[in-house]
């Protein structure tokens, strides 16, 4: 998807290990985007995300797959990273709190007090999407 040896395919790299929340834009049936923030998880060909089951963005997914994903530019207006992509739910994965990738990104949000517990995030967030990017645009 991008070449590492490249300053600008390092970034990106950099970015999907080092960030915590990504805007994921599907799309309504009046065509409208639909963005979210969401938890990910980017395996170095696609990104996992965990969604509650009864949401936009899995109903979106299910009929109009075609979606983006973008991370916060910074404070200026650069360093803008989006990918577009094709996304799927996938029915027979791991739970969330059996991803050890994930539940280590995430640790410092979860089971503190007042906060989500694992246990709670894999069975709220209990449903996968699969996205798989299509092209990478960014400066």
């Amino acid at each position: 998807m991008f070449d590492i040896s490249t300053d600008f395919g390092a970034r990106v790299s950099r970015r999907l290990r080092d960030e915590r929340i990504i805007w994921l834009t599907t799309v309504r049936a009046d065509g409208r985007p639909e963005p979210s923030p969401v938890w990910f998880l980017w395996d170095g060909e696609s990104f996992v995300i965990y969604s509650e089951p009864n949401t936009v963005k899995v109903r979106n997914i299910t009929n109009r797959p075609k979606v983006a994903l973008s991370l916060n530019s910074d404070a200026y207006g650069g360093d803008v990273i989006v990918i577009a992509g094709e996304a799927s739910i996938v029915p027979d994965v791991l739970a969330a709190d059996e991803f050890p990738a994930l539940i280590e990104k995430y640790r410092e949000n979860l089971d503190l007090p007042g906060s989500l517990t694992t246990e709670h995030f894999a069975r709220d967030y209990s449903v996968a999407i699969r996205i798989t990017p299509t092209r990478l645009r960014g400066f």
